[in-house]
């Protein structure tokens, strides 16, 4: 099972590439593939940065619970 903090971080960078690339529908699968790679080579890596710190602090908190219930704060 995967940890929802996990979930949403994977969220933030979806959320971003969505509304990027799926702003309009796609004539086959390699179309949306290219939409995509083209998305995410516009996210600053700002953007990346943040959530792989963000992951980082909450695996934190996560370890240092034991793996219980933790404050995401």
């Amino acid at each position: 099972m995967v940890a929802a903090w996990c979930i949403i971080t994977a969220a933030r960078i979806w959320s971003i590439l969505e509304a990027e690339a799926c702003s309009k529908p796609h004539q086959s699968i390699d179309a949306l593939k290219k939409s995509l790679v083209k998305a995410w080579n516009k996210i600053p890596q700002e953007v990346n940065d943040k959530a792989v710190n963000d992951f980082l602090k909450r695996l934190q908190k996560c370890i240092d619970a034991g793996g219980g219930h933790f404050e995401n704060k």
